[in-house]
C-alpha cells in the first residue's frame, strides 16, 4: 500500500475514569487500572448498561419449559 500511511495509537482514554490508558503491555486495557475494569464489569453484571427500547414481550408458550427426560 504506497502512500497510505498508518499512525500507531498508543493510548486511550479510559472509558471509566477517563484518564489516558497506554495500550502497549496493559493487561488491563482499555481501562487504566483492574479498578476501573472491575467497576465497569460491576455495571454489567446489575444490568446498569441498557441498549434503549421496548421492552420484549412475555411469552406464555410451554415451549418456554424445560424438557424433562
Amino acid at each position: 500500500m504506497r502512500g497510505y500511511r498508518m499512525s500507531a495509537i498508543q493510548s486511550v482514554k479510559c472509558p471509566q475514569c477517563k484518564k489516558e490508558a497506554p495500550l502497549a503491555g496493559n493487561p488491563n486495557r482499555p481501562f487504566c487500572s483492574e479498578r476501573c475494569k472491575m467497576i465497569d464489569l460491576g455495571v454489567w453484571a446489575t444490568e446498569g448498561y441498557r441498549i434503549p427500547g421496548e421492552k420484549a414481550p412475555q411469552s406464555d408458550d410451554e415451549d418456554d419449559e424445560p424438557v424433562k427426560g
